[in-house]
């Protein structure tokens, strides 16, 4: 990655199930989007439906893959299909999971952490995932302390990455109302969101672009 992208708050909007989400994502241009591809959640979508959006979504925004404590060979199959850029892993996948998954696939992984104490934090770091994700939960739509992550990461001096070297995403309650605060804060390498630009269970354009808009002052 160019040291002028570290540098610049990357924009993910996660849970695109729709081909209008995909238009949308077109023209405000987030830097990364997420497709659930493990089933039982809200904004679970299947392989076929993945492929549609990502034949729709410009060239240029990534595409992640989001499983929750999926089968290697479930995940496999999308990463060979060429239409996810990255994996992301959202649930208690131990660090010999994410070895094993390392061996098997080039595509960039990036674990995802449920942080409620300052121990949740420095397990974040240690991971041997290339990406770390922080988060509150699993589409909670709530944040989780900040003061906690801000008091870590003065602790670490670890700005623009995360300690271990990690480039990183912030999660967990994230709008446009307060993710300006978030990336001035803390400058993480992306913001991600999902719940907080929905009207009524589906991705609303006007909240989008007011995120990726404000994410981006």
């Amino acid at each position: 990655m160019s040291e002028e992208k570290m540098k610049k708050t990357m924009v993910k909007i996660c849970g695109l199930r729709r081909p209008e989400d995909a238009l949308a994502a077109n023209r405000l241009k987030p830097d990364l989007a997420g497709f659930i591809l493990s089933p039982g959640f809200r904004r679970s979508i299947g392989p076929e439906q993945a492929q549609r959006l990502r034949r729709i979504l410009t060239p240029d925004i990534r595409t992640v893959g989001v499983f929750v404590d999926a089968p290697f060979d479930e995940i496999l199959q999308a990463a060979e299909g060429g239409w996810i850029d990255m994996i992301q892993l959202h649930g208690k996948e131990d660090e010999a999971y994410i070895r094993k998954l390392s061996e098997l696939t080039d595509l960039p992984l990036i674990k995802a952490f449920r942080i409620h104490e300052k121990r949740d934090l420095e397990e974040a770091a240690a991971s041997s995932a290339e990406w770390i994700l922080l988060d509150s939960g699993t589409g909670t739509g709530k944040c989780f302390d900040w003061d906690l992550l801000e008091s870590f990461l003065q602790e670490r001096a670890a700005d623009p990455l995360f300690p271990g070297g990690h480039p990183w995403l912030l999660a967990g309650g994230l709008s446009a109302e307060n993710v300006r605060e978030a990336v001035r804060r803390f400058h993480p390498t992306a913001v991600d969101v999902s719940s907080k630009v929905e009207t009524d269970g589906f991705k609303d354009p006007a909240k989008m672009a007011a995120f990726a808009a404000a994410a981006r002052m």
